[in-house]
């Protein structure tokens, strides 16, 4: 999947995949990462999401990363929030008010810009990239995080049904990406009202990933 796929939604305002309201899944299960104010909590593709402003009233600091510009403007607009920008080689960080967004792929993001995160919340990030891009996603995602403790929302659907994204991500595929490195643990399985873009019955699975 080519970077202007993305790019192209939000320029186009095409983004039916953006939620308007936060994820209660995350609301429900926040407890389990014993997280405490002034931790840092790692967003990977995380758009404009309004769990950023959820977390924020947690206390907590926001760290994320984002492939178009737009979003984190539209972001940062949306919170209310004044942003200082920086340019960081391929990447352009964000900064306010507890917020840093670096726009750009990801996958020039490393530890040493990152820097130390408590945990990670990943509700469209595994979703959004087909089957041959998760493998590197994921190894990706733990070299930079140090492996910490995530909050991984995902679903599952009858692929032939939907292109995608967002895209099925089964127990099976989850455990392929993280089983070697993180005890998994499935929190919730929930049906999607009326179906994913209204189209396709399907559910949403919370889960935890714990460092072994």
């Amino acid at each position: 999947m080519k970077e202007t796929f993305w790019l192209d939604k939000w320029e186009k305002n095409d983004i039916g995949f953006h939620e308007q309201s936060g994820n209660s899944l995350l609301a429900e299960f926040f407890p389990e990462l014993s997280l405490s104010s002034g931790n840092r909590v790692f967003l990977p593709l995380c758009g404009k999401t309004q769990d950023i402003g959820w977390l924020k009233s947690k206390g907590l600091n926001i760290v994320g990363s984002e492939l178009s510009e737009v979003a984190v403007k539209q972001l940062f607009q949306e919170l209310g929030v004044t942003s200082q920008t920086e340019r960081l080689h391929r990447l352009k960080r964000y900064h306010g008010d507890n917020t840093t967004i670096f726009v750009g792929d990801i996958f020039d993001l490393n530890a040493e810009l990152l820097g130390t995160v408590d945990a990670i919340y990943d509700r469209a990030a595994l979703v959004a990239l087909p089957a041959d891009m998760r493998k590197a996603y994921t190894g990706h995602l733990m070299d930079i995080t140090g492996t910490a403790l995530q909050l991984l929302i995902s679903f599952e659907y009858e692929q032939s049904l939907l292109s995608g994204p967002p895209f099925s991500v089964s127990a099976r595929k989850v455990f392929d990406c993280y089983d070697a490195t993180y005890h998994v643990r499935m929190l919730r399985r929930r049906e999607v009202p009326g179906g994913l873009k209204g189209r396709v019955p399907a559910q949403e699975v919370a889960w935890l990933l714990t460092r072994r």
